[in-house]
């Protein structure tokens, strides 16, 4: 084999080492979507908050499960405009959440059985390990990109509408 043919078998061998590089940082390193069979987003549905200043709908995922409340929001690098997650704890208790493994600031309503905003911790920070409380007893708790509740005027009292809190009203 040549010299010449040589050096283009290592040229060869370290753009294919390039490419390969470069490919397992897109799809792992920047925050794609390749990277979520990790926590792949569920089904969503239309939920509603109703504040003094309007009502604003959301698509929200849901997290009625352990698994799924376990993982929650974790290792999404964002999070869309109009998007969030809502957890039903399957009973009314107290409630703490923590942004482990979060990459995103989130802002984290407490929400009742009756749907009323108990309490809001905005700008939950990400990859914290220190617990959020929900201060009282809630069934929900509804995890939204941060400045969110700010932007819509969130206030505890505001009405949260979803078909998982109107089944536990009865309605």
């Amino acid at each position: 084999m040549s010299e010449v043919t040589s050096w283009r078998l290592v040229i060869r061998a370290l753009a294919a080492g390039l490419v390969a590089a470069i490919a397992i940082l897109y799809f792992f390193g920047n925050g794609s979507r390749a990277g979520e069979g990790d926590n792949p987003v569920g089904p969503r549905s239309s939920l509603s908050v109703e504040t003094s200043t309007g009502v604003y709908p959301y698509q929200v995922e849901i997290a009625d499960t352990n698994e799924s409340r376990e993982r929650g929001l974790m290792f999404r690098r964002e999070i869309a405009s109009g998007t969030g997650m809502l957890f039903d704890m399957g009973v009314t208790r107290d409630v703490a959440f923590w942004m482990h493994n979060t990459f995103v600031p989130l802002d984290i309503v407490f929400i009742s059985e009756k749907g009323r905003v108990v309490s809001i911790a905005h700008g939950a920070k990400p990859q914290s390990d220190t617990r959020i409380p929900s201060q009282a007893p809630v069934r929900f708790v509804l995890e939204l990109p941060t400045p969110e509740a700010k932007r819509i005027g969130l206030a505890v009292g505001d009405r949260v509408r979803h078909p998982a809190i109107d089944a536990v009203l009865g309605q």
